[in-house]
């Protein structure tokens, strides 16, 4: 396993800077690997990581564990949390991983002849030990692991949009195959002429 120093250089030098978020990321990875025996970085699909926001504690995650949303190995459900779940693909085991909340407290105490607060959680998210700064909790999916990963290079299109959909996203509804903004609406409107128009057309 490679060292925490090297690992937080990498991820540094994405970020720009080092900042505690990142540390927390590469902690939880590193810790995850340990209580999951897989050795990282990961080199192959079984390991994936769900994380609960985005932003730079997802690059301390990407540093250690090497899971990528390129490789589909990583995938963001923004919650608004740092915390991630940590999935074997191969024997279903799943645990999410989160700071304990005190943890602010803990580095402060820790590094108490550093004023300054994000420099103390800085430097003893480094030095804590994953019990204290960590929690772990087993979990289960609420969609199966099968369904997450889905089977690559299955597409098909939308009838309404006409857009292709790819991995199994697709979303059977009053016969029709729907993408799933069309069949639940998405993160944007169209703006003269809506997909629920649409819709309204083609099931009349």
């Amino acid at each position: 396993m490679r060292d925490i120093k090297e690992i937080l250089q990498e991820s540094s030098a994405r970020h720009k800077h080092l900042c505690p978020r990142q540390v927390l990321g590469v902690r939880m990875g590193l810790y995850a690997s340990q209580l999951l025996s897989l050795r990282l970085p990961c080199l192959d699909k079984r390991l994936l990581v769900i994380a609960e926001t985005d932003g730079c504690f997802v690059d301390g995650v990407i540093a250690a564990t090497n899971c990528t949303v390129g490789h589909r190995t990583l995938r963001v459900e923004d919650y608004g949390k740092v915390a991630a779940t940590f999935v074997d693909t191969r024997t279903k085991g799943a645990i999410r991983i989160a700071p304990r909340q005190d943890v602010r407290e803990r580095a402060c105490a820790l590094s108490y002849t550093e004023p300054r607060h994000y420099f103390a959680q800085l430097h003893a998210y480094q030095a804590m030990s994953n019990e204290e700064m960590l929690t772990v909790q087993d979990v289960v999916l609420s969609v199966p692991i099968e369904k997450i990963i889905s089977k690559p290079g299955l597409r098909v299109n939308c009838d309404v949009c006409g857009e292709e959909i790819m991995n199994e996203r697709e979303i059977n509804q009053k016969g029709l195959t729907l993408c799933r903004i069309c069949a639940y609406g998405g993160y944007y409107q169209a703006a003269h002429y809506t997909v629920l128009h649409l819709l309204k057309e083609v099931t009349s």
